[in-house]
């Protein structure tokens, strides 16, 4: 069999499942759409930065940065809190033709950024995390889950965020683009930190015996409350000095957050150490954030330590598992999962490393970084394309 397409159900179970499940829960078209995504429009977008490629409404950096973080990284999100909700909830989360409607507006807004119909990608850009935060409001509101109402609070400043990146692209309010583009690296930061700290010391426990990775209330607080902070310095155009000391302070605190998961037990459970070396990068951006403020490293390094580092690994490690754990395959990463971790992280490594150590091969590095990138998504998107269309091996709902 070849393991790209290997589906681990038995010939007869399979011939008995429907044969298209892409619109029964949230993960899937977005989890699809998104490994597409991310394997086609980096090498795009490395084309461009090259000089090969022009560009059409959204240019530059501003297009690939708005990409990453409303197209790539929104759509997992999405797809996550969709999937996680109903567990959450114990009521229905967007599904069939509701599903497809909202995974059409996220396509067409992909679409329209590459057009000269500047206000229709506007609007569509705008509309699809309102129309997701709607969709997560009505099931957390039914089932009175105040624990997890802030989800809905944060897609609805994903939505203010990306207003705020097309305001200025046309020139209708003052602020420059990359205004709204730090809110929403802000956000997605705070939810990569919430979510990381509830799943990891878990998976780690459930997937290594003998791991004691724990959670201490006080690191807990102030690893959130600083990247809190840095929002809120980040919103109020607070000076370099502050904003050294706030992402200096958040670089040690997830530090020891992550030290206290005990990744070094992790080694040999690819499913669980890809999660850890991805957190990894978040004090690692913060560091150099601090760094940046300082005069010492560039933004765009600090940025990509985000961006490739502890989103695209969070990003690849959560979706095998979730592929897995939602269609009632084994928990147990392939040789193809693991070569995609190492693709995404090695993109990682290159993309910030080989700058900071050498700038004049910043070029290089881009390219470079984009082709491990764009095969290790691609990757992800052939080997997981059957298991995410066909209906779950165990006869569940889902």
């Amino acid at each position: 069999m070849n393991p790209l397409h290997a589906t681990d159900e038995p010939a007869a179970v399979a011939a008995a499942r429907p044969p298209f499940a892409l619109w029964q829960l949230g993960f899937r078209p977005f989890y699809l759409l998104a490994s597409i995504f991310a394997a086609v429009s980096v090498p795009l977008w490395a084309l461009q930065f090259s000089g090969v490629l022009g560009h059409a409404y959204l240019a530059g950096p501003v297009w690939h940065a708005h990409e990453m973080l409303f197209g790539f990284t929104l759509a997992v999100i999405v797809g996550f809190l969709f999937t996680a909700g109903r567990n959450w909830t114990d009521r229905p989360t967007p599904t069939g033709p509701t599903l497809a409607a909202l995974a059409g507006l996220w396509l067409l807004a992909r679409v329209l950024v590459l057009t000269p119909y500047a206000w229709l990608a506007a609007i569509c850009n705008v509309a699809f995390p309102l129309a997701a935060a709607i969709a997560l409001a009505i099931p957390f509101w039914k089932a009175r889950n105040r624990r997890n109402y802030f989800f809905v609070g944060l897609l609805l400043l994903m939505s203010v965020a990306s207003a705020l990146v097309h305001s200025s692209q046309l020139h209708a309010v003052s602020l420059p683009g990359w205004a709204g583009l730090t809110l929403g690296l802000d956000v997605v930061l705070f939810i990569l930190s919430v979510m990381a700290g509830r799943v990891i010391p878990m998976f780690t426990n459930n997937g290594v015996p003998g791991t004691h990775a724990t959670r201490n209330a006080l690191v807990e607080k102030a690893s959130l409350g600083l990247v809190l902070a840095l929002a809120l310095a980040d919103i109020s155009g607070a000076g370099d000095p502050v904003l050294v000391i706030i992402a200096a302070a958040g670089c040690i605190a997830h530090s020891w957050r992550w030290l206290l998961w005990q990744p070094w037990r992790t080694l040999r459970t690819p499913l669980v150490w890809v999660l850890h070396a991805a957190y990894l990068w978040i004090p690692i951006h913060l560091a150099l954030r601090s760094l940046s403020a300082l005069g010492m490293a560039s933004s765009s390094s600090a940025a990509h330590a985000l961006t490739t580092g502890a989103i695209g690994g969070l990003v690849i490690g959560m979706m095998t598992r979730t592929s897995r754990g939602h269609t009632g395959r084994p928990l147990r990463a392939d040789r193809i999962d693991v070569a995609s971790y190492v693709l995404v992280l090695l993109a990682s490594l290159v993309r910030v490393g080989v700058p900071l150590a050498a700038p004049p091969l910043l070029m290089q590095a881009v390219l470079c970084s984009a082709v491990l990138w764009s095969a290790g998504f691609g990757l992800f998107a052939v080997r997981y394309w059957p298991v995410l269309t066909r209906a779950r091996v165990d006869g569940k709902a889902g």
